[in-house]
């Protein structure tokens, strides 16, 4: 399934991409069981995956029964995509955590060895952003630069995980932008401003269950600044995968449902373009990811 957060009448609900259409789990539960299931709302993608059981029974329905969906639909609990605004697919991550130098070619572009163990760092959860809504520009940073990255969103908890097990806990995948400050990083030499501003962590456009992309590691990833393609790799350069950075992680320090994990960034980020190239006010990115789809995001001004 593909899992929204989505924004209607002024609520966060939680939906599931149907083609060209989004359904309102909450109306579709409470429609499905003649108002039962009424009393509970699904805000996020987490809120989903901790009933699956009864989403999947509806959504079952909804796919057979030609006369319950026209009533959904006629009740606005199916929707077009085009008309909602979509969340981040979790609203409220207990963390975000990245990876850098993770993938072989970006390594190389900086003229550096591929790391000996994962390099994490953390995003603040308030760097946090939508789909479609504008990336800041600070006041404190002339040097913004574009990151496009698999995320993993976790759905168990887990502590002390080991790589055979790691797909066990994982939720699914959804996209992020690892947008950067880089003479903020150059500067500090450590990285929690120059990657935790606020707007600093675009991510969506959903959450693409585990079950609809077996592996992880086999998916191509583009990134375009105003149409012109800047990044282009694929998941099989990764240098730690999606389980080893599990393991690695998980070793006294406890990942909870919902938590996302971003697993680095390929080559052809701006500042190793010749010359350096930064995001201006204007600016419109595109992340594309194979199984997944796309995040866009302009650039705005702070």
């Amino acid at each position: 399934m593909k899992l929204v957060s989505m924004k209607l009448e002024g609520v966060n609900r939680a939906g599931v991409v149907v083609g060209a259409e989004v359904a309102n789990v909450t109306g579709l539960l409470a429609m499905s069981n003649q108002g039962r299931a009424g009393a509970r709302t699904f805000e996020d993608a987490l809120d989903v995956l901790r009933g699956p059981s009864l989403v999947e029974a509806s959504m079952n329905r909804l796919a057979r029964d030609h006369g319950f969906a026209a009533q959904c639909r006629e009740a606005r609990v199916l929707i077009s995509l085009s008309e909602v605004k979509l969340n981040p697919p979790v609203l409220e991550p207990g963390k975000i955590l990245a990876v850098g130098l993770n993938y072989a070619a970006h390594a190389a572009e900086q003229g550096g060895q591929p790391p000996e163990f994962p390099l994490i760092f953390t995003k603040c959860v308030t760097a946090l952003l939508p789909p479609e809504e504008a990336i800041r520009l600070p006041r404190v940073s002339d040097e913004i630069d574009y990151e496009g990255e698999l995320a993993v969103v976790i759905g168990r908890e887990a502590k002390s995980v080991r790589a055979a097990e790691a797909f066990d806990y994982v939720a699914g995948y959804t996209i992020m932008n690892d947008v950067t400050a880089r003479d903020l990083q150059r500067r500090e030499r450590q990285w929690t401003r120059a990657k935790g501003l606020d707007t600093f962590a675009p991510c969506g456009p959903w959450l693409v269950t585990k079950d609809e992309i077996p592996d992880p590691h086999a998916l191509d990833l583009e990134l375009r600044v105003n149409g012109e393609l800047r990044q282009k790799s694929n998941t099989s350069d990764l240098i730690f995968k999606v389980p080893e950075l599990i393991e690695f992680i998980s070793q006294d320090l406890t990942l909870l449902p919902g938590d996302i994990v971003s697993t680095g960034t390929p080559s052809g980020v701006g500042v190793y373009r010749d010359p350096p190239v930064f995001l201006r006010p204007g600016d419109e990115i595109e992340i594309e990811i194979g199984r997944i789809g796309k995040l866009r995001n302009p650039v705005g001004v702070g």
